[in-house]
């Protein structure tokens, strides 16, 4: 199998030796504060070897501990009388934390807020070296617009989040593809163009002329319809009955009748991450009418079940996308891997790809964004 290989922060510095002019990006030489602190914050603070350091002020606790990549650190107090410990280095991307304080879990208040593991956390930026295509350049931006809208089906309101390209504005006669993107379990609507960059990276890859210029929607994946329909009240956490029927008779009609959208399942994808990979493969292989580009990053299609997967899904779709990274939970990777070498069995054409070094985490699906946007509507 192919593996894309990132170089690592020391393996890059030694390479910028001798060039002239410059660091290579996403190297640091001196600890820096993390980009993820509310301004003014000092800590957390991201070392050169990539560890993290935080201080945390809590003078009546009798513990306090950093929570940071599913390791605990146990906090001492410095000179200073502030809670401080240094982590082990960490792998590059976005990963929440928690200062446990007594035994408490709560955010880091020098932290920015992200929503993730269910609930508000904290987060934290490690520097990727030699890597910017989901960093901020001088190129157009698009924007990331927020639509409130009534489901009849849910019998509530709702909230999505749209990318439009930055030409959209520019161009009032041109229409666009649609990339129906979701997040992942204990996230929502807002994980991808905030922890995930997903505007950055759209936008750096339609400037360098890699993608075609696309609107992007993410709705939140969970719904609950307010008439019960037996369908959806059974199969557990895989049953995605309810938001397939909010995804294809609301939130598809709904954009194509709003935006300047090109209407037609030739021009609109649908993927996600984790528990919306498994979404983005149960919708858009139930809705052939609908989608011709289907991706699942951590999370695709159940292995268990072949006789869903037959050949003649090579007629039906123009792509179908697998990822996962390597060093994610055993038994998400080897189930993902399950289903890759399945469709590889059934001869059902599609890309798979393995993020090396990182886990169920942003950076794994940063990386499959990057991949899969670039290869859409063309």
């Amino acid at each position: 199998m192919k593996k894309y290989l990132i170089l690592c922060a020391a393996a890059l510095a030694m390479a910028a030796c001798g060039q002239k002019n410059a660091q290579t990006v996403g190297v640091i030489t001196e600890p820096v504060s993390a980009s993820t602190n509310i301004e003014g914050c000092r800590y957390p603070m991201v070392n050169p070897d990539l560890s993290v350091t935080a201080r945390v002020s809590a003078p009546e606790a009798s513990t306090v501990a950093l929570d940071l990549g599913g390791k605990v650190y146990p906090m001492s107090k410095n000179a200073e009388g502030l809670w401080e410990v240094t982590s082990d280095p960490q792998v590059p991307g976005f990963h929440y934390y928690f200062i446990v304080v007594d035994g408490v879990k709560v955010s880091d208040p020098s932290s920015k807020l992200f929503y993730g593991c269910g609930m508000m956390s904290s987060g934290i930026e490690i520097p990727e070296a030699g890597v910017d295509y989901y960093l901020e350049k001088d190129v157009p931006h698009g924007e990331v617009r927020i639509k409130r809208y009534w489901s009849e089906l849910t019998a509530a309101w709702r909230t999505c989040y749209i990318y439009f390209p930055a030409e959209y504005e520019l161009n009032p006669g041109k229409r666009y593809p649609v990339l129906y993107l979701q997040h992942g379990a204990g996230e929502n609507e807002t994980g991808w163009s905030t922890q995930g960059k997903m505007d950055t990276i759209l936008d750096n890859l339609i400037a360098e002329g890699e993608a075609e210029p696309m609107i992007v929607v993410m709705d939140r994946g969970y719904a609950e319809l307010a008439v019960p329909d037996p369908a959806a009240s059974a199969g557990g956490m895989f049953n995605f009955t309810a938001f397939d029927r909010v995804m294809t008779e609301e939130i598809v009609p709904m954009v194509d009748s709003e935006y300047r959208t090109i209407a037609d399942r030739e021009h609109r994808a649908i993927s996600g991450l984790s528990m919306g990979g498994f979404q983005a493969w149960s919708i858009g292989l139930g809705h052939k009418d609908l989608f011709a580009w289907v991706g699942g990053f951590s999370g695709s299609g159940r292995p268990g079940n072949p006789e869903n997967f037959p050949s003649s899904l090579n007629d039906d779709y123009r792509l179908l996308y697998v990822s996962i990274g390597t060093d994610e939970p055993e038994h998400m990777y080897s189930g993902i891997y399950e289903f890759h070498k399945m469709l590889e069995e059934n001869g059902v054409k599609h890309v798979y790809y393995e993020s090396e070094g990182t886990a169920h985490e942003w950076l794994t699906w940063r990386r499959s964004l990057h991949q899969f946007a670039a290869m859409l509507f063309k």
